[in-house]
């Protein structure tokens, strides 16, 4: 442009350079427009840190399959926004608003924690919006503190207890329970109790998250379980740091008390290994699901770090796949309204098979699978093995919001 003009310093030069002047900010608007922006806001940090890693992976591998590697969709770049809450609610919270204002995210992922998580969703209405919870777990996030900006993929505190009330709620069963005293924690035996038609549940035992010695509740548990007729089961559903099955130490086969869980990524189930029998219902392990979506997932996650996935990567992947098939449906458009009314109802694959988000509360309806462990000298953990899976349409998942 300069030697067309070469000393020419008329007024139309500078009419010229003024129009330049604007290419630039156009040009970056042209780019913004050109970019569909994920923020995952997550607990990169903190004691959650395990699972969040492998909701990051998850996520990034769901964008890699459901893009066929090209992290474009619609003629758009995928931009994935980290931030780390540290578990930390008001942490979160701010990172949320930043992430909606600031990085002008299209949508966000995440978090965690359930605490976490109860603290974002009036965010995500604020600024209308979405926020797919992954792998936050409450009943309530998706029930009384629900809003239509937000979607989960994550299994909720219902579809936890009711697989596992298919395993455990036979006539003549006693149950006592151990979970973490927290929205995760008192959700989840909530919905366990309420699932319950036929076992009967004497004790609710409570403890803090960070709880490393169990001895205590343990032997509250034992007191209110040992002089029962008929099975007895301690169930504990808990998460994070800590190995609440140091209960079964306390001499239980005395009372003749058995233990149930569910599933839990591989480390914790290290502690599973010695209670062969032991059954429960699980989210996912890597060897259950049989379908196209699990096997890429399996051989993809051996190749890059030789190693299997873990429960919360299967996680990340779907919500991954879901948002890559929600904004091809709508054509990389990223308005809140067009994406609700594109999500609502939607179906999508992933790791797990079919999942699909019911309308009247954005819960992502899924598969669970009731187990059996087996102590198998190849793994160092204790391994699900498959008694059946149970379908979506066989859990009366209740609706708990007020919409």
């Amino acid at each position: 442009m300069t030697a067309r003009f070469a000393g020419a310093f008329s007024g139309a030069m500078f009419a010229s350079l003024a129009v330049a002047a604007l290419i630039v900010p156009l040009q970056a608007a042209a780019q913004g427009k050109g970019e569909i922006r994920i923020a995952h806001v997550y607990s990169k940090t903190g004691p959650l840190e395990a699972y969040a890693k492998q909701t990051q992976t998850g996520l990034m591998m769901g964008l890699e399959y459901a893009t066929n590697g090209t992290m474009m969709v619609a003629g758009k770049k995928i931009v994935v926004i980290e931030k780390d809450d540290q578990g930390k609610p008001d942490v979160g919270k701010s990172l949320l608003a930043a992430a909606y204002g600031d990085d002008k995210a299209d949508i966000a992922v995440g978090p965690t924690s359930s605490g976490v998580a109860l603290a974002l969703l009036p965010v995500a209405e604020e600024y209308k919006k979405i926020l797919l919870v992954e792998p936050a777990v409450a009943d309530s996030i998706t029930g009384d503190k629900w809003n239509k900006y937000i979607f989960r993929t994550g299994r909720n505190s219902s579809q936890d207890a009711i697989a596992n009330a298919v395993a455990l709620d036979k006539d003549g069963v006693t149950i006592a329970t151990l979970a973490q005293d927290y929205a995760f924690g008192r959700d989840g035996i909530k919905a366990f109790k309420d699932s319950l038609k036929k076992a009967k549940v004497v004790h609710e035992e409570y403890l803090p998250v960070n709880t490393s010695d169990f001895t205590a509740g343990g032997q509250r548990i034992i007191d209110a379980l040992k002089d029962k007729p008929g099975r007895k089961i301690i169930y504990f559903y808990w998460a994070g740091a800590g190995n609440p099955l140091k209960v079964a130490d306390m001499d239980l086969k005395r009372y003749n008390i058995e233990v149930a869980a569910g599933g839990n990524i591989l480390p914790a189930m290290v502690a599973y290994k010695p209670y062969a029998g032991m059954e429960g219902a699980t989210y996912y392990y890597f060897g259950l699901p049989k379908n196209p979506v699990n096997e890429w997932l399996v051989a993809n996650h051996y190749t890059k770090f030789k190693s299997p996935p873990d429960f919360f990567t299967a996680g990340g992947m779907a919500a991954g796949i879901a948002l890559v098939e929600a904004f091809k449906k709508t054509n990389g458009e990223t308005g809140t309204d067009k994406l609700i009314a594109t999500m609502e109802g939607m179906s999508f694959m992933s790791p797990k098979g079919k999942m699909t988000f019911r309308k009247e509360d954005h819960q992502a309806m899924q598969s669970m699978f009731h187990t059996r462990i087996k102590n198998d000298p190849a793994f160092a953990w204790g391994v699900p093995e498959l008694v059946r899976e149970i379908k979506p349409e066989e859990m009366d998942v209740p609706i708990k919001n007020k919409r």
